[in-house]
């Protein structure tokens, strides 16, 4: 047993930051601009994935910063509970604007998002009168966020395994949408397609129709299984079981959206009637300038609470914080302003076009996808697989 009133020297390193790895010393970044990072040994790396599928735009972009100090000489911070601020009203308008959504809450990153979608899909039910809606269905393989409650709605294993004791019995998941491991020879991308809508019919059968609360999902997994879209008609066929059912569909955007697919929010390439009941985004909407997430909110899900209690028992210190909704503001700006949007959509299909054209016959490569995943780079996602296990599937 260690004396634990020793501190122990790992690799002799002299940082006090309790890093993720103790094992070894980050490196040392002393600048970032543009698509790069400069360490302190003089070296210079692309940023290729944007650290955490967040700099999308790039870093250190003129235009940001100055929106950023003249917000800190304005209103720095305010509490959410008393005061809102112009830079958090702006940028709520531009977001409901894009998305036919009615309301937006701001916090300080992805899993706070989560977290807030989850009590805000059970306060929906509560508000409507129907408390016994005490279950989530998520999906196997999925990811949304490492806080308890976001980690008990996903099933992300190895990110679960330490804190298994402490889920709720209340989440519950099905199959993913993933074609290339999971669609069977010779089915149809319809037939697919049934066959998922009726295992969460089933789902829903299992535990009763009245007592789930929502459905999440991301509109395109990301870190689980690599830019995984879903086939044709998936999505309308789920809202399709959840609306027939009472239950909220949300759907989880925090990395693929804000313009990574060639369009603003992932889930406008399906054909949805309408929007999600709840949209979660993060990552690039602050585009590492800021710590910041945001749920986006129906107007069907307002509709309850404005003629309910009129309350949502949630808050954050830092929700709607001014600086980091202005740096979002003139994020979206800079974006229109440069066709980053356009840009990832024509860049995606010629990246597209030239890895399928070199790679899509190499035998050791079974899948390539690609949704114009990540601004200007359009992230690869190369299903590395041997010839004779991808026969047996």
């Amino acid at each position: 047993m260690i004396d634990n009133t020793t501190i122990v020297s790992i690799n002799a390193t002299s940082s006090n930051v309790f890093h993720r790895s103790l094992a070894n010393q980050p490196l040392q970044a002393v600048r970032a601009e543009g698509n790069y990072i400069y360490l302190n040994d003089g070296r210079k790396l692309l940023d290729g994935s944007s650290g955490a599928a967040v700099s999308s735009i790039g870093h250190s972009d003129k235009r940001i910063i100055a929106a950023i100090l003249d917000q800190l000489q304005t209103v720095d911070y305010v509490h959410s509970g008393a005061f809102s601020s112009k830079a958090t009203e702006e940028l709520a308008n531009e977001l409901a604007k894009a998305t036919d959504m009615a309301k937006v809450i701001f916090v300080s990153g992805g899993s706070e998002a989560i977290e807030s979608a989850i009590k805000l899909a059970r306060q929906y039910h509560l508000e409507n009168k129907q408390p016994e809606r005490i279950n989530f269905i998520a999906r196997q393989q999925s990811y949304h966020g490492n806080t308890l409650g976001a980690l008990g709605l996903c099933s992300h294993k190895p990110r679960r395994a330490p804190f298994l004791p402490y889920f709720s019995s209340h989440f519950h998941h099905v199959s993913p949408c993933f074609a290339y491991h999971y669609k069977l020879v010779d089915e149809s991308d319809e037939a697919y397609v049934k066959r998922l809508a009726d295992e969460l019919e089933a789902k829903f059968q299992e535990l009763g129709p009245h007592t789930v609360a929502a459905f999440f999902a991301e509109t395109i997994v990301g870190a689980t299984s690599g830019c995984t879209p879903a086939v044709p008609g998936y999505f309308k066929a789920i809202r399709e079981v959840c609306d027939r059912h009472g239950a909220l569909f949300v759907l989880d955007e925090i990395m693929c959206g804000i313009g990574r697919t060639g369009k603003m929010h992932a889930w406008q390439w399906e054909n949805l009637s309408s929007p999600p009941d709840i949209q979660v985004v993060g990552k690039g909407l602050g585009g590492g300038y800021a710590p910041l997430g945001a749920v986006l909110i129906s107007a069907k899900v307002v509709n309850v609470f404005t003629t309910g209690s009129g309350t949502f028992i949630n808050g954050f210190t830092y929700q709607s914080h001014a600086v980091g909704c202005r740096a979002a503001v003139e994020i979206l700006k800079v974006m229109k302003e440069d066709g980053l949007i356009e840009q990832c959509y024509q860049r995606g299909i010629f990246l597209e076009k030239l890895l399928k054209e070199r790679l899509g016959d190499h035998p050791y490569i079974g899948d390539i996808r690609l949704v114009f995943k990540i601004f200007l780079l359009a992230k690869r996602i190369i299903h590395y697989q041997n010839l004779e296990s991808k026969k047996l599937q």
